[in-house]
């Protein structure tokens, strides 16, 4: 593992994805860096159009490029979109990638993510366990853009000599989570779903799935903080998994998530949706060598999650009412 200092202050910054819940986190994380940042929006371009993109980087030529940008979902949105997921991810780091290459990106850092380990690779999963086997199907599409992006990486750093690296975050979770009530990602899922529960007097809350599978997370702001740092201190075609490096039954994170929203009816699972890769758990060894550790507790980032899903949804209904306020004052 190579580790080269690298100087953020006073750099041009461009996040992909920055108005994302990784992105916003790395802008968050960001400010602490003192950098200046470009922040175009999806009007100005769309990283899905080579020639935009391409436009858009001669313009800015941004010195550091976070690719946080990426059409994500949980296991019902992969397993559904699965043409979507395949090429926008893959058109979106095809694009981003190229371009930075092209001017002069001084470092690029790709994320992947923890699903494009085999289903069945040993557990905790080391990063040497990409590609030795097969990918677990419900997720298929989205892992290989994601492993084509690593590769990709990889391939610019070899021929070019580019200084691109890759991360593969675990399950991650937090402020500006998507909260979809099929789509959404397993914890913000369950957010909403006690939530909405507690509010409506329900009895009982349904869990998909058997409960049974095992999954780690991450608070997003502490995946922020990783990137920063590996950003500055790491240079090497080998991705990092970055992770807590402990996991947690869904039927016990379903526990958790009642308690926080003191929602105390019963949890009940429904046994004909699919549980998906039975563990994934990230080794996070060579980040931890690195100089890095999580310092959020999965009881503690719930509860901020909570509150900041809250927020959210405050600030979305005084928003609704704002826009019906303004169309009932129309001629």
């Amino acid at each position: 593992m190579a580790s080269v200092a690298f100087e953020l202050k006073g750099k041009t910054v461009f996040v992909a994805g920055h108005r994302g819940m990784v992105g916003a986190a790395l802008m968050r994380r960001l400010v602490r860096e003192q950098v200046a940042f470009l922040t175009p929006s999806r009007s100005q371009f769309d990283l899905r159009d080579q020639s935009a993109v391409n436009a858009w980087f001669a313009a800015k030529r941004p010195q550091v490029v976070f690719l946080a940008a990426a059409k994500v979902g949980g296991i019902v949105a992969n397993n559904t979109l699965r043409a979507d997921f395949l090429r926008d991810n893959l058109a979106i780091a095809s694009n981003v990638i190229q371009a930075a290459h092209a001017n002069r990106c001084e470092k690029l850092m790709f994320f992947g993510s923890s699903c494009i380990y085999p289903r069945l690779a040993p557990q905790p999963l080391r990063e040497n366990s990409l590609l030795t086997g097969s990918l677990e199907p419900t997720n298929e599409p989205y892992a290989i853009a994601k492993i084509a992006g690593i590769k990709m990486a990889e391939a610019y750093r070899i021929q070019y000599g580019a200084d691109f690296i890759s991360v593969m975050p675990t399950n991650l979770y937090g402020p500006g989570d998507n909260y979809h009530p099929e789509y959404s990602h397993v914890l913000a899922g369950l957010i909403r779903r006690f939530h909405e529960a507690k509010i409506s007097g329900a009895s009982d809350v349904v869990v998909w799935g058997t409960g049974t599978p095992r999954r780690e997370f991450l608070y997003v702001d502490d995946l922020a903080d990783a990137c920063i740092h590996l950003i500055k201190t790491y240079s090497s075609p080998e991705p990092v998994n970055i992770g807590t490096g402990e996991d947690i039954s869904i039927a016990e994170l379903a526990l958790m998530v009642a308690a926080a929203i003191d929602f105390r009816g019963e949890i009940n699972f429904d046994t004909s949706r699919p549980d998906g890769t039975p563990r994934k758990l990230l080794d996070v060894g060579r980040l931890s060598e690195l100089g890095w550790r999580a310092t959020t507790s999965l009881k503690n980032g719930i509860q901020l999650a909570y509150r900041a899903f809250r927020a959210e949804s405050d600030r979305r209904r005084q928003s609704d009412l704002l826009d019906l306020g303004k169309s009932s004052l129309r001629p």
